[in-house]
């Protein structure tokens, strides 16, 4: 495979991802959380190559171990890629942000191998994960890409990083292909039945974030000022000063009364 096979390859991003526009617009307009998310983006491909390069060393397939080599310095030099427009990025804005919210589940990036233990994994489910994750990152990157018109630097980035991206898209899915002639469909359907569950559990724990965070709002608005309030009416009905309840008087003969 070529990779002009790759950069050939049209990414259409899938309907939701374009329903979702507004809200990447949203997300990518402020530089600030731009620059944070670009700085992100950079880690999480720096983590996938680290991945990919071990990989490369476990499997026993020469053709999968120049493919995943060639994969990871990829996955190297887009992380450098982001990494430098982020801190370009950053250093050109003139005040700090007000917001330190990134929106990481409306704009995740590229979930790289989503913490998979590498080594644990054949080279059939590595391949379809890595297929699913990196159709998922073409289409999404397709979409920031689309949404950064007021940003051409950047937007250069996420057009370049998305050449290699239809690449990788296109060869996880032949080496599959050869690797699991008769079982391939299966390897993608419980590789996506994976990332549905991962995707859930991301939702799950973003949604408790949020409702715990409400639920300690009502309690320091609500909750807090209602008991300093009935605990100042209380003490207004108490008398000044120090005051005996009925103590029993000390015994004047014996050691304890």
């Amino acid at each position: 495979m070529s990779v002009a096979d790759g950069q050939a390859a049209q990414i259409d991003p899938h309907g939701l991802e374009r329903l979702l526009y507004p809200l990447h617009w949203l997300v990518f307009r402020d530089g600030w959380r731009r620059g944070r998310k670009l700085l992100r983006f950079a880690e999480t491909e720096a983590d996938g190559g680290r991945d990919l390069a071990r990989a490369a060393e476990l499997t026993g397939d020469a053709l999968l171990r120049r493919l995943y080599l060639r994969h990871a310095e990829d996955e190297q030099r887009h992380a450098e890629l982001f990494r430098r427009r982020g801190r370009s990025l950053l250093s050109s804005l003139s005040a700090p942000g007000s917001s330190t919210f990134e929106a990481n589940w409306l704009a995740p990036g590229e979930r790289g191998l989503d913490d998979l233990r590498v080594d644990a994994e054949t080279d059939g489910t590595l391949l379809a994960f890595l297929h699913l994750s990196e159709r998922a990152a073409a289409e999404r990157f397709a979409v920031y890409e689309r949404v950064l018109a007021s940003d051409p630097d950047t937007r250069r980035v996420f057009a370049e990083i998305l050449r290699d991206e239809a690449f990788h898209m296109n060869y996880t899915h032949a080496q599959l292909k050869r690797v699991c002639p008769s079982g391939y469909k299966k390897r993608l359907f419980w590789a996506r039945a994976t990332r549905l569950w991962k995707g859930y559990l991301r939702i799950a724990t973003a949604l408790a974030s949020l409702i715990g965070a409400v639920v300690l709002l009502l309690q320091y608005v609500v909750l807090l000022p209602l008991f300093a309030w009935l605990a100042k009416r209380s003490a207004l009905r108490e008398p000044a000063g120090f005051v005996a309840r009925g103590e029993k008087p000390a015994s004047l003969t014996g050691q304890y009364g």
